[in-house]
């Protein structure tokens, strides 16, 4: 098997082609490092299965050779990174995706998007199932990442109904571990290096919104099994076990054990009340659902970003 992974240097492309080389695949690696960063394929170099392009996917993408599968998770992804590049997030998520489907169309490979459970917006249905449309603010600051992940499931939905493509759509939930950025911008990473650095930890609004986490390897484990085995509908990737942003600061303090305090600042705009996967259709469809605990994923996690701080 030999497979594309577009945004292949970010946090989860690199554990991505790390799985694909494991179980034997070629694995052809693509990022232009937005956020992407060479020290995540570093350990690559030398791969004889591992290719790479510095390329931006919003230029037409042209592969010599057969492909069997087109993987697209190039995209900012982090708060922090799509509110400082809105134009190159929406430009990923359309005219990026348009090229990766396009790719995959002309060469007969299957074709898998990363999407995200932001297409939920703020929901109003808890826990979100994949029949739930969403409640999104489509011109809030956050709408540029909402709106890119919406367009390029309906791309490839299109692909998949106008020209029989075979597609996966992944909505991917809250995932951390190692390769997160010490500047990321997500609430894990943010915490533990606040914790690590012994700086108040930041909590926005009175920390009593929910979020899920799912450990990466779980990840990458649920979208192999969706990319091998899974429909065209889109499937939750993600844990179901639901904390509050205030128990996961008080956990990464006492994981760390940091003096850190906990301050408070204002909830930003559109910022979900609550967050958690309906996962039954991937436990039905894939035989899938996560295996790893919190504590036991946030421990890795730590030491990652202990090392990275030096």
């Amino acid at each position: 098997m030999r497979v594309l992974i577009t945004g292949a240097a970010g946090f989860l492309g690199s554990h991505l082609a790390d799985r694909f080389l494991a179980a034997g695949a070629d694995v052809v690696g693509m990022d232009n490092f937005v956020t992407g960063s060479p020290d995540n394929i570093a350990h690559l170099t030398g791969n004889r299965r591992f290719t790479f392009h510095e390329h931006n996917v919003t230029n037409f993408i042209y592969l010599d050779g057969p492909l069997d599968g087109v993987l697209h998770f190039a995209s900012p992804a982090s708060p922090r990174d799509y509110l400082e590049l809105p134009i190159q997030t929406l430009k990923v998520g359309s005219l990026g995706t348009h090229k990766a489907l396009g790719l995959a169309k002309a060469k007969g490979a299957r074709f898998l998007l990363a999407s995200t459970s932001e297409v939920y917006g703020d929901p109003l249905v808890h826990p979100q199932p994949e029949g739930y449309w969403g409640n999104v603010n489509p011109v809030g600051p956050r709408g540029v990442y909402d709106e890119a992940k919406r367009f390029a499931e309906a791309m490839t939905m299109a692909y998949h109904r106008y020209h029989g493509l075979d597609t996966r759509i992944a909505r991917i939930f809250n995932t951390y571990g190692p390769r997160m950025r010490v500047r990321d911008g997500r609430v894990v990473s943010n915490f533990i290096v606040q914790a690590l650095k012994g700086e108040p930890i930041t909590v926005y609004g009175d920390g009593s919104q929910t979020r899920s986490f799912c450990y990466v390897d779980d990840l990458v484990d649920g979208i192999v099994r969706l990319f091998e085995r899974g429909a065209a509908d889109p499937t939750n990737i993600g844990n179901p076990r639901e904390y509050t942003v205030r128990e996961l600061a008080e956990r990464i303090i006492r994981l760390t054990g940091s003096r850190s305090t906990i301050v408070r600042e204002p909830l930003p705009e559109d910022d979900p009340k609550v967050r958690r996967p309906d996962i039954g259709r991937a436990r039905t469809l894939l035989g899938w659902e996560p295996r790893i605990e919190l504590e036991d994923g946030l421990g890795r996690t730590v030491a990652y970003l202990r090392e990275k701080l030096g």
